[in-house]
């Protein structure tokens, strides 16, 4: 409708949505559906510490529809899987302090098992804790904090909680939401290019902006 009225539209697409991914790693990350971890996710400068969630097209949970605002096609996201701990440092006291421990346990202290398993396969280092040279304990400890992971895409519009994009706001009044020059044709919601994170302030724009053209119309 805005177009057939001229009006400017920025171009619409899903957000807050699942990220999917593909390939070996989509194969390989499958038998994690359904596993949760809090972690921090970032991308493009932007960071949320919240849960994600393993799904068997990809990566789901809060930290993952936050950053999907973010992401655009083709770039990796940095999953740090331990956001309170200083990981290498930890691990050389297990070292120290459980010399028996398998790698496998040691990193089960910090994320789910099932995790812990997975990350353990791609490592393929000694078994026990007084074997990790130094190199290795790096290597876990940057998987665990910064594994870089590219997704292929997103579940779109068919779980997406919101659209970003929308009828162009420099088009509407920003008291009445009237088209500036069409009179009345208004545009309220979430079809104008205002999007919010998580917490209900997209409720809240709807609500706000319909309430607000409806004293005018």
């Amino acid at each position: 409708i805005a177009r057939q009225f001229g009006i400017s539209v920025i171009k619409p697409r899903a957000a807050l949505v699942p990220l999917t991914l593909s390939g070996k790693l989509h194969d390989s990350l499958r038998t994690l559906s359904g596993v949760s971890v809090r972690a921090t996710v970032s991308c493009r400068g932007k960071a949320f510490t919240e849960a994600i969630l393993f799904t068997h097209r990809g990566l789901s949970g809060p930290a993952i529809l936050q950053i999907s605002f973010y992401w655009q096609e083709g770039q990796a996201i940095v999953v740090n899987l331990v956001p309170d701990i200083d990981v290498l440092e930890t691990l050389k006291g297990l070292r120290a302090t459980n010399p028996k421990q398998e790698l496998q346990t040691a990193i089960s202290s910090f994320v789910p098992k099932a995790l812990a398993q997975y990350l353990c396969q791609e490592f393929h280092g000694q078994k026990n804790m007084a074997d990790q040279s130094n190199e290795m304990l790096q290597k876990v400890s940057n998987m665990l904090c910064a594994w870089k992971i590219v997704p292929s895409g997103t579940e779109g519009f068919r779980t997406a909680e919101v659209t970003l994009g929308g009828v162009d706001t420099a088009e509407l009044s920003s008291k009445t939401f009237e088209a500036k020059n069409v009179k009345g044709l208004y545009f309220i919601g979430e079809v104008v290019d205002v999007t919010g994170h998580l917490g209900g302030f997209n409720f809240q724009w709807a609500w706000s902006s319909g309430y607000a053209a409806g004293q005018y119309v």
